[in-house]
């Protein structure tokens, strides 16, 4: 599949055949993901790949999406990691600042980059993926269970496994509601969410599952209407970060 083609069929994946992916593809995908470009090249990022059943179901249920880690071929919990990065200051008898708000930055810019190599290499093997941001809704549970150490903390878990069946991609916003050349351009978004809104309403009511009537204005209306995961903040303090 060429390139191109690969990254527009994107689509989530949440079952699968049950079919386990083995250790020597596993591996590949983690060296291939490292092959994403890394802030300074601190490469600041760790994988759990989650392989106890017992410790997969407590995931599952841990970030609310036990149904998918039952079928996955393999389940992951990738995680800002500083620890190896004291690791390698205190080589040289250097401790080095953890805590920072550009730190958080980059290791969520690290992690995310690293990620989506992972993914596309993934879906170019002819597996489905399932990104679980729902790994932040207990992040002091789900650290416990793994042993996450101080200034390492999870971003995010990932299912990943041969697809019962294919979704069909959402559309996504129109280029020019993302697009700003030169300056940026709010006066635009009235006509374009619009035109957006429509968009999605028709994919939603023909899609061949779930099916319902919605558009993407008021999801987002619904989903920002207050502050979601509040607990974040108090909880990456206590891995060391303050956002000094």
């Amino acid at each position: 599949m060429e390139t191109r083609e690969l990254l527009r069929s994107h689509s989530s994946v949440r079952k699968y055949t049950g079919e386990v992916i083995s250790k020597d593809t596993v591996i590949d995908l983690i060296e291939t993901a490292q092959m994403a470009a890394s802030s300074h090249f601190v490469q600041a990022y760790s994988v759990i790949w989650v392989t106890d059943d017992e410790k997969k179901a407590k995931l599952g249920e841990l970030s609310k999406n036990e149904f998918q880690f039952q079928t996955a071929g393999a389940s992951f919990l990738f995680c800002v990691d500083f620890k190896r990065l004291q690791a390698a200051g205190q080589k040289h008898d250097v401790n080095i600042v953890t805590d920072s708000a550009e730190n958080v930055l980059v290791g969520v810019a690290d992690v995310s980059l690293f990620a989506q190599n992972f993914v596309v290499a993934a879906e170019a093997m002819g597996y489905g993926i399932c990104y679980i941001g729902g790994a932040r809704t207990n992040p002091k549970e789900i650290s416990d269970l793994f042993n996450l150490p101080e200034n390492v903390f999870p971003l995010f878990a990932m299912t990943i496994g041969t697809p019962t069946k294919r979704n069909e991609t959402k559309p996504r916003l129109p280029v020019d509601a993302v697009l700003h050349e030169n300056s940026y351009n709010v006066e635009k978004y009235d006509a374009l969410l619009d035109e957006y809104d429509a968009t999605m309403e028709s994919y939603y009511a023909s899609r061949s599952s779930n099916q319902k009537m919605a558009t993407w204005t008021k999801q987002m209306a619904d989903f920002l209407i207050e502050q979601k995961r509040p607990h974040m903040k108090d909880f990456l303090a206590s891995k060391g970060f303050n956002w000094k």
